[in-house]
């Protein structure tokens, strides 16, 4: 049994049992006309300094080019959040779905593009052998868990977008940008879990 998944799955249940309500969303700014439903695979390697798994999505997409992200996309009929998040980690890195012990979906994120994203969190064994699919994945790269659950490491930045003023998160790391929604996912995930709880115990 792996001592990460059993302290992450604790911690998160725990983070679970009372609503939040001032979690980052980007609601207002969303188009109705086109809301698609949709998930990601927070992927989280156990190793003694946990990272996460994240991509840099080709320049020549529709929907946040060039940017930062977690392994997902839509959700298919018939699916449900995790199997569509586990479906696209192995369509995008070829992440096997039997590698990824699920420990859960956490909250939804609606974006300013028009998509309602469940996260969902697992563990994953360290250094498998990913294979990035040249149409979704530009590059993929581990960002340590611990810093990216610590908000004081991300800094905070205004721009006015669709007549109001956006606040957003950013963090560089190793030469990538992560920032907007992926950076939102996980700030919200830190007001799940207490990362000092989980690096000390």
């Amino acid at each position: 049994m792996s001592a990460l998944f059993d302290r992450l799955q604790t911690l998160f249940e725990q983070g679970h049992r009372a609503e939040i309500p001032d979690l980052l969303s980007d609601e207002r700014f969303a188009d109705a006309e086109r809301v698609a439903d949709a998930a990601v695979l927070i992927a989280v390697t156990d190793r003694p300094a946990p990272g996460v798994i994240l991509t840099q999505r080709p320049a020549g997409m529709r929907d946040h080019p060039g940017q930062v992200a977690f392994p997902g996309g839509k959700i298919d009929p018939g699916e449900n959040a995790i199997e569509a998040a586990l479906r696209e980690a192995e369509e995008e890195l070829a992440m096997q779905p039997a590698h990824v012990r699920v420990i859960g979906a956490t909250d939804r994120y609606q974006t300013g593009t028009g998509f309602d994203i469940t996260p969902v969190l697992g563990v994953v064994p360290p250094d498998l052998p990913l294979e990035p699919n040249p149409g979704e994945v530009e590059a993929w790269f581990e960002a340590p868990l611990d810093v990216l659950l610590a908000r004081e490491n991300w800094s905070e930045h205004e721009v006015f977008w669709r007549g109001a003023t956006r606040r957003y998160l950013e963090y560089h790391h190793q030469g990538f940008r992560i920032w907007g929604v992926t950076a939102a996912i996980i700030a919200n995930l830190s007001r799940r879990i207490e990362y000092r709880a989980l690096f000390d115990a």
